[in-house]
């Protein structure tokens, strides 16, 4: 993979430096391309297609239809699009929680890069995607999650889009009439529009029919309601009754979600662009449970990629030999709108895919993590490849524990209590609290990384491969973590870099700096 890697940004620039300077810079990073792919292989489609983004918050890929559910009937909206467009089979995130990873989207940079490791403001010098959208004419609004979307939260949308009335967020008839304006709107101003629909579910607080029942009503309730006995549990948890409710709830916010991707879809079926609308879908991370979200194992950066754009892409398709990542996104998209892309940017477009076209380079994903909620630092790196995946874990050593947004779910108490009585379980709670500094797994014989297999010697030749492709991408990125992963069997070097870590993120915390909402 080759990277073109900015200067490494300090974690924090100074906040009086405002988007003057990158909006100066923009005349310098506009550029028509007249050979367009769009151009190239379609009269249909125009020089400036629209282009609509839907992501939703916390799904696995594998609690979608297409993808493989085992649970029917979860996703029939998202089902369709599939069918209507391709889907990528290898698609990942680069990070497993939610500002960083929408970071990534919109920067084409990764956290280390653009300077949003955690939920927090950063004031960025360099154009991330909507500018050079709005640049080129493009109007551009985001609905849902607008904080976490570009690295500072006051970013200059053209328009955000807002529902009405309590509960709305959940409200599939609002989302279908935001949409419906905003589109009109661009229509009226003669602009193709860049639109965010960033879809709370399935995020917690879930859907609890219990709950609902109990109170007499839900304001927004799924087209289709789960029961316990229709769910499958994942295999990295355990079957317990709280547990069971829990996944059931998610499901029950799944098909919440698709519902309101149906109603964003048929607002831009009845505007009479979709046609020349290039659609993506995708999950910003996985479920929020242990051993997926704010994690980086396969469940936790997998996410459901879906891309439609009429004749261009081939309806029913799925690429099943690349790997993608949201780092590629950005320069995807201003490919296919016939823009050059900025000079910084950590990805490259994976657009001659759309259309059964190869690339080399695309055998390995990147990962990374920094931090959760309110700065409690946990850095892991991995990369991963269709089979297999290896994990550096520096902050592993056996007393420090994994701070993480899905301890206050019912899934992890409900595992917690278990653990007193079943000595499997407890060993589950002991790994994810305290880890290993590496960790390795073939996730096609073993995609819920049961078994840590670093110190098999069947795999010797495996987990070699992936740790100097790590080091490379490390090396190349200029990574801080890079000396730690060196000298990861030494325990005194790997504290001092956790040492500085905890100080850094103890000063910024100190420092006043705005941060996002979590």
């Amino acid at each position: 993979m080759r990277l073109n890697p900015k200067n490494k940004l300090p974690p924090i620039l100074n906040f009086v430096q405002r988007r003057a300077t990158a909006f100066a810079r923009l005349k310098h990073h506009i550029l028509v391309l007249p050979g367009a792919l769009l151009l190239a292989t379609s009269s249909v489609i125009s020089a400036q297609p629209n282009v609509l983004l839907i992501t939703v918050d916390d799904m696995n890929a594998d609690s979608v239809g297409a993808f493989g559910c085992p649970v029917p009937e979860t996703t029939p909206h998202l089902d369709r699009l599939a069918a209507e467009g391709m889907r990528f089979e290898h698609a990942h995130v680069i990070v497993a929680n939610c500002s960083p990873s929408r970071n990534v989207i919109q920067t084409g940079r990764y956290p280390q890069v653009n300077g949003v490791e955690g939920f927090y403001d950063v004031a960025a010098d360099f154009p991330i995607l909507p500018d050079l959208l709005k640049a080129a004419g493009y109007r551009t609004g985001i609905w849902g999650k607008v904080a976490d979307s570009t690295p500072e939260s006051d970013y200059a949308w053209d328009e955000v889009l807002k529902t009405k009335g309590r509960g709305s967020i959940k409200n599939a008839q609002e989302v279908q009439r935001i949409t419906h304006e905003f589109i009109a709107g661009s229509q009226e101003k003669r602009q193709p529009f860049y639109l965010i629909i960033n879809i709370s579910d399935p995020h917690h607080p879930l859907f609890n029919s219990e709950r609902a029942r109990k109170n007499g009503h839900d304001d927004f309730p799924p087209s289709r309601i789960f029961t316990k006995d229709e769910v499958v549990i994942p295999g990295f948890l355990p079957d317990l009754p709280e547990v069971r409710q829990d996944v059931t709830n998610y499901y029950n916010s799944v098909r919440r979600a698709d519902d309101l991707i149906g109603a964003t879809l048929s607002a831009l079926e009845t505007s009479g662009e979709s046609e020349n609308t290039i659609v993506m879908f995708l999950s910003d991370h996985g479920m929020p449970f242990p051993f997926a979200k704010t994690n980086l194992y396969h469940h936790s950066t997998r996410t459901p990629w879906i891309v439609r754009i009429p004749n261009l892409v081939q309806p029913g398709t799925t690429d099943r030999e690349h790997m993608i990542s949201t780092i590629d996104y950005m320069p995807t998209i201003l490919e296919l709108c016939g823009l050059a892309a900025p000079e910084g940017l950590n990805g490259r477009s994976f657009a001659p895919l759309l259309t059964g076209g190869s690339q080399d380079g695309r055998e390995f994903v990147f990962k990374e993590f920094h931090e959760n909620a309110r700065g409690i630092r946990n850095p892991m790196r991995a990369v991963e490849s269709k089979r297999f995946g290896y994990i550096f874990n520096p902050w592993s050593d056996g007393t420090r524990i994994f701070r993480s947004a899905t301890l206050h779910a019912p899934t992890y108490k409900a595992m917690q209590a278990a653990a007193r009585n079943d000595s499997q379980i407890a060993a589950r709670i002991q790994h994810f609290n305290h880890r290993t500094v590496e960790e390795f797994y073939d996730y096609q014989e073993d995609p819920d990384a049961r078994v840590n297999l670093i110190d098999d010697p069947r795999y010797a030749g495996e987990i070699e491969r992936l740790r100097t492709a790590l080091a490379q991408w490390m090396t190349e990125l200029q990574d801080p973590a890079l000396s730690a992963f060196e000298n990861r069997q030494d325990p005194k070097a790997l504290k001092a870099f956790i040492q500085q870590e905890d100080a850094s993120s103890k000063a910024r915390l100190n420092s006043g700096v705005p941060r996002k909402r979590e």
